[in-house]
Parts: C-alpha cells; sequence; structure tokens
C-alpha cells in the first residue's frame, strides 16, 4: 500500500512538471496566433492609409482650381478622418497629418500640380497598394514557416521530457528492486545461518547460487537503466538549450525580419509619392516655401525602424520574448548539468565534433546568403525608386509618354520595371527564407556548441599561466611548435577537422601536464583542431569582453592604416600576459599564410576558422551570423598587420613567435641527417648539434638554380672531376641514392664514398656553401 501511494505521488508530480510546460507553450500558442492577427490588421491600416492618400491626391487635382476655401473642407475632412481612427504614433501616420495640416494653408496651385495628383502620383500609390497586399501575404507566408519550425522545436523539448521522465522512473524502479533483492538476500542468509544443521551442503550452495544470479540481474538492470537515464537527460538538456535559443532567436530576430518584410517598400514608394508632390510645389508656389519646409521634414523623419519599433512597443504584450525555459528534473534526480562520465564522454566528444564541423559549414554557407540578401534588397529598393514620382521640370508637359513607355529614352517601360521588380521580390524572399532557416539553426547548433565546449575541452588560460608560469600556454607553444616544423605545407591546415581519436589523445597528454607533440608522430590536422579547440574552450575569449564594441567599431573604418591604427591603441589596453599570447598568435598565423600557394588558407580562410574562437559576439548581445563577416574582417587585418598592432619585445618584453627557417651565409655547412616528411629533412648547422633545423631541399635548391656543372668526386681526391657539364636548372627530384636531371641519373651508392659538386655561373658570393650529408659513407656539396 506504501508503495502505491508512493507511485501514485510519483505520477502526480511527473503530470504537475509536464502541464507547466504545456500551460507555457499554450500560452506561446496564443501569441503566435495574436501576432498574424495584429500583423493582418496592420495592413488593413496600411492599406486604409495608402487607399485615403491616393483619393486625397485625386481630389485634389479635381479641386485644384478652387481656391482656400474648397482646400480647407478637404482638409477638415480628412483629418476629422483621421481622428477617428485609432491610429499607432508611426511616422507615416505623422508624415499624412502633417500633410493634412499643410494643406489647410494652401489657396491656390497650378494645373501642373493637378495633372501630377490625378495622374503619376496615385497611379503610383495602386502600384504601392498592390505591393503592400503582395508582400504582406508573403510575409504572412514567412511567419507561418518560423512559427511552424519553433513549435516544432517545442515538440522535440516535449517529447525529449517526457523520454527523459519515462527513463527516470524506470530507473527508481530498478533500483528499488535492487533494494528489495537485497533485503532478501540478508534475510536468507540470516535463515540459512538458523537452518544449517537441518539443511545439507548442496541445497544452501543452491540457494545462494540462485540469489547471486538474482543480485547479478538486478544489478545489470541498474546500470541499464541509468545509462539511459543519463542520455535522455542528456538530450532534454540539449534540446531544452536548442528550444531557449530558438525563442531569443524568433523574438528578437526573427519578428523584426518578419515586419520589415512585410513593410518592404512601403515607407519608401509614400515617401517618394509626397516628394514628388513637394518637387512640383516649390517650383510653382514659392510663397509656400515655409509651409513646405515642415512636410519635408516629417517625410523625411519616416523610418521603418522606427515604425517597426513602434509597433512592437504598442502591441508589447505579444511581442516580448516569453520567460526561458527552466530545468525541471524530476524527482531525486540532482544533475542540472549535461554529464560527459564514462560512455556518455566519447558519444559526447563524437558529437561535438560533428557539431563544430557543421556548424563552420552552415555559418559559411548563411554568410554568403546574407551577402547576396543585402544585395538582392538594395536591388529591390533601387526598383522601388525608380518611378515617376519625381519627374524633371519639362516632363508635366508629357507625361503620358513617358508613363506609357513610349518615348524615346532608354528607361524600361513601366511595365517592364514592375515585372523586373516581382522577378527580384521572388528571389529576395527565397533568400529570406533561407537565411532565416540558415541562421536559426546557426542559434540552435551554438547554443549546443558552447554548452558542450566546456565539458569537452575545459581548458582556462589563467590555470595555465598560474600553474605552470609560462606567458604562452604550453598547448599553444607546442602546437604551434609542432605546425611550425611540420605543417606549414599542408593543405587545408585548420580548415580540415582531424581524428577525434587524436585530438582526444592530445587533450588528455595536456591535461596531464604532458607535451604529446615532442615527436612527429601526430597527425598535423589533429594538432590543428586541439590549437582551435583551446581557444574556443577558455572560460573567456581571448579578446577582452569589455573590448568588443570597440573593435567591431575599428571594423567599420575605410581607412586601412587609420584601422591599423584604431585597432593598435585598443589593443594596448589588453592584459599584459593577453597580449603577449596574442602577439605569439597572431604571428604564427601571419607565418602560415605565406605558404597560402601550398596549404591554401589566406589570411580570410584562417579568419573564418579562428575567429568564432577568439571573438565570441553572441555573449555580447550580438547575432552570430550578423557579426561574422565582422569578427573575420577583423582578424585578417590583424594576421596581415600583426607587426603593426602588436609591440615588439623592446616595448613588451616577453616570447615571440619565431620561424623555424634559417638564413644561411657563404661557407657556412649545414648537415642533413634523416627526413622529417616527404620534402623535409633534419640537420645541423656549422657542426653546433645544439641547433637543429628542418630545411625543404627542393624549395633550398630551387633559389641556386644558376648551375654551370656538376660532378663526383672521391672523398680523398683533393681535385673535383666534373663529369656532366649540362645542367642549368634544378627542376627534378632528388632523392637519397639517386640524381636525375635531363634525363642523366647517377647512382651513388652507399660504398663509392663520393660527392656531387655544382657550381653557379655568376655571383659566387651569393650562394652558400652546403654540404648534404644522408649517409655516413657520402656527402652531397653545393658550392
Amino acid at each position: 500500500a506504501e508503495e502505491n501511494m508512493t507511485s501514485h505521488g510519483k505520477l502526480r508530480k511527473e503530470k504537475g512538471s509536464l502541464a507547466e510546460y504545456e500551460t507555457q507553450i499554450k500560452e506561446v500558442r496564443g501569441q503566435l496566433s495574436e501576432q498574424l492577427k495584429i500583423l493582418d490588421a496592420q495592413l488593413e491600416v496600411k492599406t486604409q492609409q495608402l487607399q485615403d492618400l491616393s483619393e486625397y491626391l485625386r481630389r485634389r487635382g479635381e479641386i485644384e482650381a478652387e481656391y482656400a476655401r474648397s482646400l480647407e473642407k478637404l482638409s477638415e475632412r480628412f483629418t476629422v478622418k483621421t481622428k477617428r481612427k485609432e491610429q499607432l504614433d508611426l511616422s507615416v501616420a505623422q508624415c499624412w497629418t502633417v500633410l493634412l495640416t499643410q494643406t489647410r494653408q494652401e489657396s491656390r496651385d497650378h494645373s501642373s500640380l493637378s495633372e501630377l495628383c490625378c495622374n503619376t502620383l496615385t497611379q503610383r500609390l495602386s502600384h504601392c497598394i498592390e505591393d503592400t497586399q503582395r508582400l504582406a501575404k508573403r510575409s504572412k507566408d514567412v511567419g507561418l514557416q518560423m512559427q511552424d519550425e519553433l513549435l516544432k522545436v517545442t515538440t522535440e523539448l516535449q517529447t525529449a521530457l517526457k523520454t527523459y521522465h519515462q527513463y527516470h522512473v524506470d530507473c527508481l524502479a530498478a533500483e528499488g528492486k535492487l533494494k528489495e533483492a537485497t533485503r532478501l538476500e540478508e534475510k536468507q542468509t540470516g535463515k540459512s545461518s538458523d537452518l544449517g544443521l537441518s539443511q545439507s551442503g548442496g541445497q544452501r550452495r543452491s540457494s545462494v547460487k540462485k540469489m547471486e544470479r538474482l543480485m547479478e540481474k538486478r544489478q545489470g538492470k541498474v546500470q541499464e537503466t541509468q545509462l539511459k537515464c543519463t542520455k535522455a537527460r542528456n538530450d532534454y538538456l540539449l534540446n531544452m538549450a536548442a528550444a531557449n535559443a530558438s525563442m531569443n532567436k524568433y523574438y528578437l530576430q526573427d519578428i523584426c525580419t518578419l515586419i520589415d518584410c512585410t513593410d518592404l517598400g512601403y515607407h519608401l514608394s509614400v515617401s517618394r509619392v509626397i516628394r514628388g508632390y513637394l518637387s512640383n510645389r516649390n517650383r510653382t508656389v514659392q510663397n509656400m516655401k515655409n509651409g513646405l519646409q515642415q512636410l519635408d521634414t516629417a517625410v523625411t523623419g519616416l523610418n521603418q525602424g522606427q515604425d517597426r519599433d513602434a509597433l512592437l512597443q504598442a502591441h508589447n504584450t505579444a511581442f516580448c520574448l516569453p520567460f526561458r525555459f527552466q530545468y525541471q528534473p524530476h524527482e531525486g534526480d540532482q544533475v542540472c548539468e549535461v554529464s560527459a562520465e564514462g560512455q556518455v564522454r566519447y558519444e559526447l566528444e563524437t558529437r561535438f565534433q560533428q557539431l563544430q564541423s557543421r556548424l563552420a559549414s552552415v555559418t559559411l554557407e548563411t554568410e554568403e546568403i546574407s551577402k547576396t540578401l543585402k544585395t538582392t534588397l538594395s536591388n529591390l529598393l533601387e526598383s522601388v525608386c525608380d518611378d515617376d514620382c519625381n519627374p524633371t521640370p519639362d516632363a508635366s508637359v508629357t507625361p503620358s509618354v513617358e508613363s506609357t513607355g513610349e518615348g524615346t529614352g532608354t528607361k524600361p517601360s513601366l511595365a517592364k520595371r514592375r515585372a523586373n521588380q516581382q522577378d527580384t521580390e521572388t528571389f529576395y524572399f527565397t533568400k529570406v527564407k533561407e537565411h532565416v532557416s540558415g541562421s536559426s539553426l546557426i542559434s540552435k547548433l551554438q547554443a549546443k556548441h558552447d554548452l558542450m565546449c566546456i565539458i569537452v575541452f575545459p581548458i582556462s588560460l589563467h590555470s595555465f599561466y598560474q600553474s605552470s608560469g609560462q606567458q604562452i600556454p604550453l598547448v599553444v607553444e607546442s602546437c604551434i611548435r609542432f605546425i611550425n616544423l611540420h605543417g606549414l605545407h599542408h593543405e587545408g591546415i585548420f580548415r580540415v577537422p582531424g581524428s577525434q581519436t587524436e585530438v582526444n589523445h592530445i587533450r588528455d597528454a595536456f591535461e596531464t601536464g604532458e607535451d604529446p607533440l615532442t615527436d612527429s608522430e601526430s597527425d598535423i590536422d589533429s594538432v590543428a583542431g586541439v590549437l582551435k579547440l583551446y581557444f574556443r574552450g577558455l572560460d573567456k575569449p581571448l579578446f577582452p569582453e569589455q573590448s568588443f564594441s570597440q573593435l567591431m567599431e575599428c571594423v567599420q573604418m575605410e581607412n586601412m592604416t587609420e584601422k591599423v591604427e584604431q585597432v593598435k591603441t585598443v589593443v594596448s589596453s589588453f592584459p599584459r600576459p593577453v597580449i603577449i599570447v596574442m602577439r605569439y598568435l597572431f604571428a604564427f598565423l601571419h607565418h602560415v599564410s605565406q605558404y597560402s600557394d601550398e596549404n591554401m588558407m589566406q589570411p580570410y580562410n584562417l579568419a573564418v576558422c579562428f575567429g568564432p574562437s577568439l571573438l565570441r559576439g553572441v555573449e555580447m548581445g550580438g547575432d552570430e551570423v550578423t557579426l561574422a563577416p565582422q569578427i573575420n574582417d577583423l582578424v585578417k587585418t590583424m594576421i596581415i598587420h600583426h607587426e603593426s598592432i602588436f609591440p615588439g619585445p623592446s616595448e613588451l618584453p616577453g616570447p615571440v613567435y619565431e620561424k623555424s627557417e634559417l638564413s644561411f651565409k657563404q661557407g657556412d655547412h649545414l648537415l642533413l641527417h634523416s627526413k622529417a616528411s616527404a620534402d623535409w629533412w633534419r640537420g645541423e648547422v656549422g657542426g653546433v648539434k645544439d641547433l637543429n633545423f628542418t630545411i625543404n631541399l627542393m624549395r633550398f635548391l630551387q633559389t641556386h638554380n644558376q648551375v654551370q656543372s656538376m660532378g663526383l668526386i672521391h672523398k680523398t681526391q683533393e681535385e673535383p672531376q666534373f663529369l656532366n657539364p649540362f645542367l642549368h636548372k634544378l627542376s627534378h627530384s632528388i632523392h637519397c641514392n639517386h640524381l636525375r636531371k635531363n634525363g642523366f641519373m647517377t647512382d651513388l651508392h652507399r660504398n663509392s664514398a663520393c660527392a656531387l659538386f655544382m657550381r653557379p655561373i655568376e655571383r659566387t658570393d651569393s650562394v652558400p656553401h652546403i654540404s648534404f650529408l644522408f649517409a655516413s659513407n657520402y656527402i652531397w656539396c653545393l658550392h
């Protein structure tokens, strides 16, 4: 009976938490429905405004011959009509009010104004009404799509919650059965000791084995249900983060985008109509200059963004962001974070790697869509402006010719311009849908990525500095050194993801204080991934958050010299340890970009890879997609101009990145011991064994390609014997035991103990003396 009462109590609590989610989602659905109603009502208001304005201009043209009395009646009529409606204090409504006020001051006008009002302007308003209704319908389709995606996310969250509750109930039940089996075992053990004399040994052993099998079965069941419960809880938490991110994205960004799409060209069309009216009036009525100036000010105040904000504020209940979804733990569950223990950690690491790759791909795609969207919007607004609302002074003589497209000019006909505008609108809304979908996906992926990043790779810059005393963290110094030696020529460095197993191995070694990159066995892409993951996993981004807005202002500067100087000023305010690490990192990235003809990583590509890890605009309340181009431009600028931005060692003492390439003088002897990779060799300079280096043999020889002759010489001979005087350029492969040039091959056998000599044609002082030791029995020499 007690167990039944406990089960009923748990069920009631479970239903209670689910009911809270149902209520919250029901409120969200109500908000979404109310939003569409408000937008429909706003369409009616705008349509009525355009119809009123069109009717006003038509009647104004008819009564233009009547003087002040007729105009006063007209003004009074529309003033009273406007007062009857409850309109928001929007810029268009304000402009309309100013127009009516100025109408009362007019007494007469000329026939040109009558012609303009009756034909051109009313036709433009008729087109604007059609455009407004068509755009509102398309915007509503986009809004329904966004709302469906939002409700889909909440449905996924509900499903994850129910699954988590179910698995947790199973887990509690399994633990209860295990406890029951434990009590039964203890009871049986005591009973067996009391009846030990009467029972046979075989009976006791059978009973003990049976109980051991039962306990083993119950323990296995508990472990299985606990694992399922942990996975279900993780999915629930991740879905909750994605749902909250989607809510933020929709209410703070998508709604504004939707309203902007609804009002697309509306304010501009009204502005063009009224400016056309003003242009004609200013040419014919000089004594109305003061009054028309007031109307011009009102038209200039037409602001689509301001009207959008006023609409949102007036209907704050419908458009305000709902409360964040809060984690609702099941009864007795104390875990409120994503777990990364045992088997779950490997699954999360694999999932994180996939998520990181997909996030980078989607971000690049959405960034390209955003650029296309901006260009299309500019073209669309240009087509809205391409009308006849503001004709030239002599155009009023033959307005019908221009409006029908029968003139001799090269301007397309009105019908053609209208058709082009609608085609541009179709393409624009296609890109709006793609951009909204892509940015929404980025928000969800970024929310999951940021939540998992802290769990997968929790490294802190300050912890390294405080624990080791190193100004450059071990993981940064070691990864950069390894890439410097082995990866500068690697195609796709930092762009191609490495092996997750290798990344885990390197990361675990660094976490224990070891340096796993002392040899050349590690995978280049995995080492590069660890370096990026380190900066992404810092508790605070490398660029201080309080300087983010200043850096974004620097990006907007057109003059590159001024931009670099301003970035330098901002960076100089950073803490000293941060500047040292940044100086080291950006010098390295600049070095990598110098090999872009081989590794395909120009400064911009490197900025795309490192930008999101170094600057986190989302944490400062920004939009990931919108800020990505600015962040990439900033990082690109700092890579290219790093020497001008960061102080030198004399100004700021500390570690400085150094290239592993050496410059040689005439007479220097370089001994090469072994291959470091396909094209690079290890060696020493001038017999100093401590000064080790690596060299690209082909690259070095190709830079000294003025060769007159070559020959093979025995070590014991005093003068070289030139055997082949026809080698001019070193453009073929050089192997350890062969030299192939222009069809000629000389075998260098290990028992021949010979050397190869090559002499330049001119400027002997420009080429160093190099000895290449490939084996213990022979030497290659370049003079």
